[in-house]
């Protein structure tokens, strides 16, 4: 599709203008940063690379972790949003999950099939997004802890108390609800622009102050080394020898491998729909690089970068287990805490506490807003206030109550449930633009126009 020159290659008509700079919304992923330097375990990593035949142990390292992120994160993403902006801006059809089937089940979408898709979607991404909220609302309150200290923040064990956590919840989506009733152009814009700026801004930081030759030779020969080696990295599965290594290195894929990519999924309809949203105008190429290229070389960049730093601070600058026995919530701190005077590293925690918040705020007021958009048939406009309100306090409540009843392994345990049917989706999404623009290159041969006319309903 990426090299595709037909005029069919347009996810919309040429007339359409794109109502958003696709670089505003493509580095915020909070998840990315909360594990920026938490999946840096080198004992761990150290083993699936010695499984790993001819890998330098540094590169792997940085590409054992992009491996989770960077290309699969995105491409699962982009599959989605590419269906449903080609499917739904060419043949005006509301703005939908189930939108994107069209070309496979025709007007049966329009019944009890369609909703049950819709229905899908919905629940992965409430699911996945309460995952996000709570890796980032314990981050989020290690950081405030890290600025403001205060002992009814963290109980004995550093952990997020349910005080904090509360009220750290109550400020985020307060903020996200505003911003998703305000709609894309104001305050969602306005947050992704400060968000992207803070983005670029850290990992600058760690490049100028950080571990800088170690992150830069990470970054170029990991790269090259992901790339050399993703099949194998894609396809290799572990599983129990009975061997100490064998059996911790299937343990280790199945926590951390398994887990992310079924969390893409359940992120899919939610990522993939604003991408959608904002790519009308687009060709297929620049959605694809815009939508791929730019977020994975961001990842690539942070995990190089930051990660790379608290990799050479653990192995070779001397702060020993200060990094790596931190709770994950805390390594970022710990991080600069170590490597930076305390003056210094609480201006830092300041910048990345704000980073962080931007990162939640920006993902919730979306998945509020697409939520909303799926439920209301694909309407695109703000103007159903109360339902935005209503998903809004419903998110913080599936939050809130997930915390509160079994912590973060409970929201991990209900994500990958929530994710299992919509994988299914995932796979016909891969189809239906196939057969789509087939089918509209055919007509643009014949001299047939293959945008369709405003009110064509699914099947005609």
């Amino acid at each position: 599709m990426n090299v595709a020159r037909s005029k069919s290659s347009k996810p919309t008509r040429d007339t359409d203008a794109p109502p958003l700079d696709l670089s505003t919304v493509m580095s915020r992923k909070t998840e990315d940063q909360k594990w920026r330097t938490s999946v840096t375990n080198p004992k761990k990593l150290s083993q699936s690379c010695g499984r790993l035949r001819s890998w330098p142990a540094k590169e792997c390292r940085v590409s054992m972790r992009s491996v989770k992120f960077a290309f699969s994160a995105w491409a699962t993403y982009a599959l989605a949003g590419l269906a449903m902006a080609y499917l739904c801006y060419r043949r005006n059809l509301p703005l939908t999950i189930r939108s994107s089937l069209t070309p496979l089940f025709g007007r049966s979408l329009s019944g009890l099939l369609g909703h049950a898709i819709d229905i899908v979607a919905v629940v992965a991404t409430v699911l996945g997004v309460a995952q996000t909220l709570g890796f980032g609302v314990e981050q989020f309150v290690a950081g405030m802890n890290r600025i403001i200290p205060g002992a009814w923040m963290l109980d004995d064990s550093d952990k997020a108390t349910p005080a904090a956590v509360t009220l750290a919840l109550l400020i985020i989506m307060a903020a996200s609800t505003l911003s998703a009733v305000s709609g894309v152009g104001k305050g969602i814009k306005w947050l992704s622009n400060l968000n992207m700026g803070l983005s670029f801004f850290l990992p600058v930081f760690f490049l100028l102050f950080g571990s800088t030759f170690f992150g830069l030779h990470t970054l170029f020969y990991g790269l090259m080394q992901y790339i050399i080696q993703l099949p194998e990295l894609v396809f290799t599965v572990w599983r129990p020898d009975g061997t100490s290594v064998g059996d911790a290195l299937a343990q280790w894929q199945g926590d951390w491998s398994v887990f992310y990519w079924a969390w893409w999924i359940a992120f899919a309809p939610f990522v993939g729909l604003f991408l959608a949203r904002v790519s009308r105008g687009r060709s297929i190429r620049e959605y694809v690089l815009g939508a791929t290229v730019m977020p994975a070389m961001m990842c690539f960049v942070w995990f190089a970068l930051v990660g790379g730093t608290a990799i050479d601070l653990t192995l070779n600058g001397g702060a020993g287990g200060a990094i790596s026995n931190a709770g994950q919530e805390s390594q970022l701190f710990a991080m600069i805490d170590f490597m930076l005077p305390p003056q210094i590293a609480w201006f830092m925690a300041i910048v990345i506490v704000m980073l962080l918040l931007t990162f939640l705020v920006t993902t919730a007021d979306s998945a509020i807003l697409i939520i909303n958009t799926i439920n209301s048939a694909g309407d695109e406009s703000p103007r159903g206030r109360i339902h935005i309100i209503f998903w809004g306090i419903a998110l913080t409540l599936v939050v809130a109550a997930l915390l509160m009843v079994g912590g973060l392994e409970a929201i991990k345990t209900a994500m990958v449930i929530g994710a299992l049917p919509f994988s299914l989706v995932m796979v016909l999404m891969g189809l239906s633009p196939v057969k789509a623009i087939i089918r509209d290159t055919r007509r643009e041969m014949n001299g047939i126009p293959s945008t369709y006319p405003v009110g064509l309903r699914p099947g005609e």
